[in-house]
């Protein structure tokens, strides 16, 4: 996003009418200028209403991220986290991974409005339009090695549901190993995701993307069922709180996890898991599937499945509800 695109939204996101020689002159600059960054904010999925003598505005206010407004939500717990708020990033991982190997400290947060290269799990595209998501990251270093964190993106599972719940999101559970649902809809991602030795010690990017209020564009884009805190909520939530929020949720729950791992958060997961005592098909890696009733996490977060053959414990794959071929169970 080009510094004029970003300076004309956020003019507009107060939800009012500008018109466009307004804003050349508030930006020293052509009204050809202002309506090439119009147009850049319509690419960027952003509609932009423009009637003739009126001006430009968006169909509804959008509160933008403001590190100011983060931080006084953070209040005294703010020195935790170096915050760096930008318009656009192509992936907040990404980026964030590059920084964590120049040396970035424990409690860097990297948000951006606009991710074109948003990463979900399995490389899949994270989908969200301009202010309608939280899309960051958060670097935590650990003493550990990385053979110890198998159960890492289920505790920040539990951190998320915490803080939406304290939010107004009611009845939010968890899909393993990293969605959070509502009314069986996905609500937001976790896309972790390790650098260091085998020994330790260990940085992890914790990359996060929470639905806020979704347009239908935007959920056409996603091509599955997805929910948003607007309707969860009764009405979207504002996005600094909201971070805040989450992000001291995260340091509660990562400054345990670092002391005793998954365990002493295994039995609040259980009660949050949306499939627990259901039949599902886990989709392997390797391309095979395994059906059976989902019995939960162990201790190391490890998926547990309770099939024909007897239990069996899985440390990656997809929870699918859609039975496997042959499968009469």
């Amino acid at each position: 996003m080009k510094p004029l695109t970003a300076s004309v939204l956020k003019r507009l996101a107060d939800g009012d009418f500008h018109s466009g020689e307004a804003l050349a002159r508030a930006f020293e600059v052509s009204r050809a200028s202002v309506w090439h960054a119009i147009r850049e904010l319509d690419a960027l999925g952003l509609d932009v209403y423009k009637v003739h003598g009126r001006g430009y505005r968006l169909p509804q206010p959008v509160t933008l991220l403001d590190r100011a407004a983060i931080e006084r939500h953070l209040g005294t717990h703010a020195g935790r986290f170096a915050l760096d708020i930008r318009s656009a990033v192509d992936s907040t991982n990404t980026a964030l991974l590059e920084r964590a190997a120049a040396g970035a400290p424990a409690g860097a947060v990297l948000a951006a409005e606009w991710q074109p290269a948003g990463r979900g799990r399995l490389g899949r595209p994270w989908h969200a339009g301009l202010g309608e998501a939280l899309t960051f990251s958060l670097l935590w270093r650990f003493a550990r090695g990385a053979g110890a964190f198998s159960g890492l993106s289920l505790a920040v599972g539990v951190a998320l549901a915490r803080a939406l719940a304290a939010a107004g999101a009611p009845n939010v559970a968890l899909k393993w190993p990293n969605d959070v649902l509502w009314r069986g809809r996905k609500l937001s991602g976790i896309l972790t995701e390790l650098a260091g030795d085998a020994l330790g010690p260990t940085a992890a990017v914790i990359g996060i993307g929470l639905n806020v209020r979704l347009s239908a564009a935007t959920r056409a884009r996603i091509g599955q069922p997805a929910a948003d805190l607007e309707a969860a909520c009764g009405a979207a939530p504002d996005r600094n709180q909201l971070l805040a929020r989450v992000l001291l949720e995260l340091d509660r729950v990562l400054e345990a996890f670092a002391r005793e791992g998954f365990a002493p958060l295994r039995a609040e997961w259980q009660r949050l898991h949306a499939h627990q005592g259901r039949r599902v098909t886990l989709l392997l890696p390797d391309g095979s599937r395994q059906s059976g009733l989902a019995r939960g996490v162990a201790e190391d977060g490890a998926f547990l499945l309770e099939t024909r053959a007897g239990a069996k414990r899985y440390h990656s794959g997809e929870i699918s509800l859609r039975p496997a071929a042959g499968d009469r169970g």
